[in-house]
């Protein structure tokens, strides 16, 4: 079996070829860092996030709100060892959580090794299981390692395709593998998906009044379609005590595109209140 999973997504969701990628990659932070400091506290500069939220779609549609979600991880280089990425599948219907077999996730920018430890340790919990189909074609994750691999630097990946799984499970994965200042969490979602400009902003402002209060049950099945990642991480972070910060909403109503069908993104930063909280 071949080690490294390879791009599937590159040249569609975003550039195939190295220079244009980090070209883009590069301009987006740059915006997003510019916007975020105007926004004031909590931007680069605040508390490092122990974990974030952000979307998925093509960089001409989510990238800009993405990229300010990555910005807030200005500083960590050298200090994140380890990302624990999860998101939804959108090609393989299954139950649970899937693992990859594979030793790690290429892109035009390069490799990067999986952490193999981590993946053993989750392999032991119910509901966990190694599924490499689940991985092969997703784009839920692999649109995120390229922001992550300008931003950090060298690091293991963690990555789990979320099927059918309720929050309990995902919570229980994440407090396997939380750690310390180490690792961070990434949670792939979008949001609405479809409807008009203005039904899918109504409908991504109830999502995020969910999110800031901790309630996964008021995330309904068409809110997001990374729902099952996001409910997962909200029991996990309200047990730890974590802060939460809206980074932002969005559409591709906003970014690219017309106004009578939309994806509705979002960004969030959920932040330890007290240093070394594990």
């Amino acid at each position: 079996m071949e080690q490294v999973r390879q791009p599937a997504v590159a040249g569609m969701f975003y550039p195939g070829e190295k220079r244009e990628l980090q070209s883009t990659v590069e301009s987006l932070l740059r915006d997003a860092e510019a916007e975020e400091a105007a926004a004031g506290p909590g931007g680069p500069g605040g508390p490092a996030p122990k974990a974030i939220v952000a979307p998925h779609a093509g960089y001409p549609f989510s990238g800009p709100l993405a990229a300010r979600a990555y910005a807030r991880l200005e500083g960590l280089k050298g200090t994140v060892e380890r990302v624990v990425l999860l998101g939804p599948s959108h090609r393989v219907p299954f139950r649970g959580l899937a693992l990859t077999g594979r030793a790690a996730y290429r892109t035009p920018l390069g490799d990067v090794p999986l952490d193999t430890e981590g993946m053993d340790r989750l392999r032991d919990l119910p509901g966990v299981q190694e599924l490499d189909s689940a991985h092969a074609r997703e784009h839920s994750l692999e649109v995120h390692v390229p922001f992550l691999q300008e931003v950090l630097g060298d690091f293991k990946l963690l990555p789990v395709v979320c099927g059918g799984a309720d929050a309990e499970t995902v919570a229980a994965a994440l407090d396997a593998v939380w750690g310390g200042p180490e690792t961070l969490i990434v949670v792939s979602t979008d949001l609405t998906h479809f409807l008009d400009y203005d039904t899918a902003r109504h409908w991504d402002e109830k999502t995020a009044r969910a999110v800031e209060h901790y309630d996964p049950e008021a995330i309904g099945d068409e809110q997001a379609c990374g729902r099952v990642p996001l409910k997962g991480l909200l029991v996990a972070a309200e047990r730890r005590g974590l802060s939460v910060d809206r980074i932002g909403l969005c559409s591709s109503g906003d970014t690219r595109g017309p106004r009578d069908q939309v994806v509705g993104y979002g960004a969030w930063a959920f932040t330890e209140r007290e240093a070394g909280h594990a």
